[in-house]
């Protein structure tokens, strides 16, 4: 055995081989937590170890480029010196570390998301000191560095003696320059020829996860993270797209402003006085349809917002359209479906954009975002303060006001303490007042203040859910006191829900979520059933306040729409979904567009026959709406001419 290591290479192969140990118990253990979500078959089991290997293969190619460059530079003098093998121990000891710690990292990713790193795990770098304190709080990470530090170092004392092999052997440049080329050329063939889509084989998303490699997947999340519409998806000419999206914006109170077929501007006017109510949106972070009793919960962890729906305006047929915070708030701020790759939000040159804010600005209500986080986080500061809102974050709020807060921000209840302070200063001026709320307490670590509820903090989703639903009860009772209140409407609506993974690349039971609009004077109580988009709810807020502007919205007010035409998105950061007639017409950015019957009860999609029709409204929405972007067809709008 020693004598396979006798090269100069010697120790790249080794570690190459327990790098291949790695990512094989890495994928069965996922394969194992998964459980029966895969479906159990040899050709499913081929792919997942076949292809997976590839993939392993292929990102070693590119972790190994660092240790093939140092193991060429070294002269051979130095490397023979009998202490430089301590120093290749050493270096032994940190590399097995970074391959142990990253399947652990995986472990703990798949947890979350069901998935690989994906551009999730990218944007994530962005913000180390929430996402690591989020670490820190979550999991017992310095047992866990521990046990990994122990074992790599075990690890590589057990298998020195083959390490060491390589020192027994001459070795010249030009002989290991001839491997070095070979090195450095696989990972460049790698790169022009694999499409890390290559694994996307199977129509069971787990089965195509698990023939991934994490390490691979990251860097072309990293590279694939900005996704341009028209090259890599299906696409209509531009005349026909916006020709066929102009054709069904249009409602009987919101009609097109020109006969211009790239404007998508349209003239909202409604009859009678407009309503000058306040309004406070509160986005609740991974609000589950599925937590309320409503939906079939029957743990009774939301008992605040299942009596708030029984006494407002319930939806119950609603779908976010996607799967993280930044995609909540730009359908909430900017009523737009989701386009591809990051979300508008985070996106450079995105200030000026019609938003729900910018509306309220001009019909002269004080605007703001009030966040328990710091601001910076997600590029809301920045988006907010370009889009019309006064932003007010965690810098506001003094430290003897908290209660209790983790990384991510404080607790619920002290942000909202915060938000009735900001609507008792904006009541004092006169003006009415528009103001979204973003919640944090129900993400990891899901700790909270102690004897709020009775689930023990720190124990778990549950626990995180029922003191938001308690921290918003508690929010509604406080401001009942307000001399503002009776002229108040609250919409409380999540971000997005709890969970994202399902058998389907596009779970849609996954994405339905809750939304309440509640004002006991103004908004008897109801449900509404008839299918909704995240996107409507702007449109369906100013139309329930009668007021009349020029829109560049690409929702519906769902009270002004006729019977027939409602859809929904839903969208990962690749994958663009359509739902409408209970059909998903879904977009993949190789062109493909496929028709499926979703199942809304276990995530699973069975394939329809095209249909070109449908399947063209799809594209017409979602080609439109990255072109506006681009072109400035989704620019605030004159203030001057916001009085249609």
């Amino acid at each position: 055995m020693t004598r396979l290591f006798q090269h100069r290479y010697g120790p790249l192969w080794l570690l190459l081989l327990i790098f291949l140990g790695v990512a094989l118990l890495t994928r069965t253990a996922l394969l194992i937590k998964t459980g029966s979500a895969i479906e159990s078959g040899l050709i499913n089991l081929l792919q997942i170890f076949g292809l997976g290997l590839v993939f392993d293969l292929i990102a070693a190619s590119y972790f190994f480029i660092p240790l093939a460059l140092f193991l060429f530079l070294v002269p051979d003098r130095v490397y023979r010196w009998p202490p430089f093998r301590w120093l290749l121990l050493a270096g032994t000891v940190v590399w097995i570390f970074i391959m142990l710690f990253n399947a652990a990292g995986e472990w703990t990713f798949w947890d979350e998301f069901g998935s690989r790193y994906n551009f999730i795990a990218v944007d994530y770098l962005i913000y180390t000191h929430e996402v690591v304190g989020n670490i820190v709080e979550s999991y017992p990470i310095g047992l866990i560095l521990s046990g990994l530090t122990l074992l790599s170092l075990g690890l590589a004392w057990g298998i020195r003696r083959w390490l060491w092999a390589s020192h027994h052997v001459e070795s010249h440049y030009a002989g290991r320059a001839v491997w070095l080329l070979f090195l450095l050329t696989l990972p460049a063939l790698a790169f022009a020829l694999v499409d890390f889509r290559l694994k996307e084989q199977s129509a069971n998303r787990y089965v195509n996860a698990l023939s991934g490699n994490g390490i691979y997947e990251f860097f072309a999340a990293a590279y694939n993270n900005e996704l341009d519409y028209a090259t890599f998806y299906y696409s209509l000419p531009l005349d026909q797209a916006m020709v066929r999206l102009r054709a069904q914006l249009a409602t009987p109170h919101a009609q097109l402003a020109s006969a211009d077929p790239h404007d998508l501007t349209r003239i909202v006017a409604y009859p009678g006085t407009e309503k000058r109510l306040n309004v406070i949106l509160i986005s609740v972070e991974s609000l589950s349809a599925d937590f309320m009793s409503r939906f079939g919960n029957r743990r009774g962890i939301t008992p605040r917002l299942d009596m708030l729906a029984q006494q407002g305006l319930l939806f119950t047929n609603l779908y976010a359209t996607g799967t993280r915070t930044v995609r909540g708030l730009e359908a909430l701020a900017l009523s737009v479906p989701p386009t591809p790759g990051q979300s508008i939000v985070k996106r450079p040159n995105n200030d000026g954009l019609f938003s729900l804010g910018e509306v309220f600005k001009s019909k002269g209500y004080e605007v703001r975002f009030v966040y328990g986080g710091y601001g910076y986080f997600d590029n809301m500061n920045d988006f907010f303060t370009g889009n019309g809102y006064q932003v007010v974050d965690r810098i506001a709020i003094p430290a003897e006001r908290i209660h209790h807060e983790t990384i991510w921000g404080v607790a619920d209840e002290d942000l909202f303490t915060q938000a009735l302070l900001e609507a008792d200063k904006a009541h004092a001026t006169g003006k009415p007042s528009f103001m979204q709320v973003m919640t944090t307490s129900n993400h990891r670590p899901y700790t909270y203040p102690q004897g709020r509820i009775d689930i023990p903090s720190k124990t778990g989703r549950e626990g995180g859910v029922k003191y938001t639903d308690w921290a918003i009860g508690n929010f509604i009772e406080r401001a009942a006191s307000r001399p503002w209140f009776a002229d108040t409407v609250f919409v409380i609506v999540a971000d997005h829900c709890a969970s994202s993974s399902g058998k389907s690349d596009l779970p849609v039971n996954r994405y339905q979520i809750p939304a309440i609009f509640y004002s006991p004077r103004h908004i008897q109580p109801a449900e509404f059933s008839r299918l909704t988009s995240q996107i409507d709810l702007p449109p369906t807020l100013l139309g329930l306040l009668n007021f009349s502007y020029r829109s560049r919205f690409m929702g519906y007010d769902m009270f002004d729409l006729e019977v027939g035409r409602e859809r929904a998105f839903i969208s990962t950061y690749q994958d663009l979904g359509y739902l409408r007639d209970g059909k998903l017409v879904k977009l993949g950015p190789r062109h493909n567009h496929t028709v499926y019957q979703p199942s809304l009860t276990d995530g699973s999609a069975r394939e329809l026959p095209p249909e070109p029709e449908l399947e063209a409204d799809a594209v017409s929405w979602y080609q439109a709406a990255s072109w506006a972007y681009g072109h400035g067809g989704l620019q605030w709008l004159p203030q001057q001419s916001q009085n249609p």
